[in-house]
């Protein structure tokens, strides 16, 4: 697998979430960036382990992804948080990412992977980025595919 595509696929698939009216489109991006254009998800930190099969046959990739809010006021940023966050709905960034899948027999990122899973949310807190303060969290996603 060529980490630099499955980051930017990843990205492509988080920005296809529909966030509710009066929210600004989420922008996504495959690499940890300069200035936040919130709401803003991006792939951050990754763990890759090889070998987890014979003869260099598959790898496996745990990406961090974040996602950082505004802070409007207490509740309306952390509603849009939630709104990513969920399980399932139209801002859900599980249901766009997992997506991405393919279909039965087909390879996940449009054939960057073998599969992909969004395994858990974490770290629901404030983020200092670039010196500023946003509220947010990380996604961990893995990914499987030839080494």
């Amino acid at each position: 697998m060529r980490i630099s595509d499955v980051r930017e696929a990843i990205a492509a698939a988080a920005a296809t979430v529909t966030l509710p009216a009066g929210v600004r489109r989420l922008t996504a991006t495959g690499y940890v960036p300069d200035a936040v254009t919130e709401p803003m998800f991006f792939t951050a930190e990754y763990t890759q382990e090889y070998d987890r099969a014979m003869g260099r046959a598959l790898d496996e990739i745990e990406v961090t992804c974040r996602v950082l809010v505004g802070r409007q006021d207490d509740r309306a940023g952390q509603r849009i948080l939630d709104a990513l966050l969920s399980g399932s709905g139209p801002a859900s960034l599980k249901a766009a990412i997992e997506r991405a899948r393919g279909g039965p027999g087909e390879y996940a990122l449009g054939g960057l992977a073998h599969d992909l899973h969004v395994m858990r949310v974490q770290g629901y807190r404030w983020y200092e980025h670039a010196g500023v303060q946003y509220v947010g969290a990380e996604l961990v996603i893995k990914v499987i595919g030839e080494g």
